[in-house]
């Protein structure tokens, strides 16, 4: 399709393996001319790929600027930013719409002004990404903040990942989010049959603040119920340390990570996806986890600790359990509760809501203003 409106997705992470922006490329790549802007090889389906340098790295700032609050030059000398001026040498006016990921993307789509307009997709609400960390909180939350009031607020739409990350853009900056929640594709499978014992499964990235509730909460468990963990290690020793601590532990074993395109397979096996998340950041609190989908097209039952927007869908759906508070007594608490009828219930219940937690339903909020703003493009020519 020769006069396909042309569309640029930009994103300061490896576009192969961000599962939210490849949503996006799978998206509009038939009814678009879609160029992309990121790390790493060329995803399938685009026309042109812009490829980052690996060895500019996405969060170096010059602290001094941080510091004296120059934040338009800190913006414009980071060596990422720099790469991405580079590399969009000559292409102003040349997009119908630009999409940028994360707010650091949003002043370079600006720039480029697209004929439709630019719209921006909020992966997170980034002013307190790490206020948990002192230094951020003082010398990079400003910074933030700096960049979403002053260019933030001028994409012409907006998307975020959740309910309550969208009412705070719009409580502190005005803006209007929309939502696309961060729900892989569906997938055909059935509820497997409930195993007693009831075995319990995460995966995710080996992180003390997102595991040791669980993990402690194994502890107090008195129904036999076990803990398969498939984790990504950070190279920081925490994982080897976990292998070592729970290596004659029949309760708990720890698994290699499985390739993004296994984990829903691979956690089909078992009966009940576990996460509690302790809310140490604002993120943390309404935090929305690719992981919460997978385990619903899984089919599993759902047991989480009380995070407002997990919590929020589980009630909806009848998708499980949500434990009382963030400790692990409450969280052992709720699996000693734990019966097959119940568990057999909510996984039911996942079977339901699999054809509405997903991308296919999902990418409409991107779907929509895209489109809008393609549209403005063509009334333009």
């Amino acid at each position: 399709m020769a006069d396909r409106p042309t569309l640029l997705i930009m994103s300061f992470s490896p576009l192969v393996s961000d599962a939210r922006v490849l949503r996006q490329i799978r998206l509009f790549e038939r009814e678009y001319a879609v160029t992309t802007l990121g790390y790493g090889p060329s995803p399938e389906g685009v026309v042109e790929h812009l490829r980052l340098p690996d060895e500019a790295v996405s969060w170096h700032k010059d602290r001094r600027l941080l510091l004296l609050r120059r934040y338009e030059a800190a913006y414009r000398t980071s060596p990422v930013v720099a790469a991405a001026t580079a590399l969009l040498e000559g292409h102003t006016g040349r997009y119908d719409v630009v999409l940028a990921d994360d707010i650091d993307t949003v002043p370079l789509a600006l720039d480029l002004a697209p004929r439709g307009g630019v719209h921006a997709d909020l992966h997170e609400y980034h002013p307190r990404q790490n206020e948990e960390l002192r230094r951020w909180r003082l010398f990079v939350a400003p910074y933030f903040r700096w960049l979403v009031r002053t260019y933030g607020v001028r994409a012409d739409s907006v998307t975020t990942v959740g309910q309550g990350i969208a009412a705070e853009y719009h409580r502190v900056f005005g803006l209007d989010c929309g939502v696309v929640m961060n729900a892989p594709h569906r997938r055909e499978l059935e509820p497997t049959p409930v195993a007693w014992p009831p075995r319990l499964v995460h995966a995710g990235n080996g992180v003390a603040t997102r595991l040791d509730v669980m993990l402690e909460a194994m502890g107090q468990v008195r129904n036999g119920a076990t803990l398969d963990l498939y984790l990504i290690d950070q190279g920081d020793g925490y994982v080897p340390g976990l292998r070592e601590r729970f290596a004659t532990d029949p309760a708990v074993t720890i698994h290699d990570p499985v390739p993004t395109d296994q984990i829903v397979a691979t956690l089909s096996a078992y009966d009940v996806g576990v996460y509690s998340l302790p809310p140490i950041s604002f993120n943390f609190r309404w935090a929305l986890p690719n992981k919460f989908f997978d385990f619903v097209q899984a089919r599993l039952a759902l047991m989480i600790g009380p995070s407002p927007e997990m919590a929020s869908l589980v009630e909806e759906h009848d998708l499980g359990v949500v434990a009382q508070d963030f400790t692990p007594e409450a969280f052992a608490a709720a699996i000693n509760a734990l019966t097959p009828e119940g568990v057999a219930a909510a996984k039911a219940a996942s079977d339901r809501a699999a054809s509405v937690l997903c991308a296919e339903e999902q990418v409409h909020g991107w779907a929509e203003p895209v489109a809008a703003l393609a549209e403005r493009a063509r009334a333009t020519r």
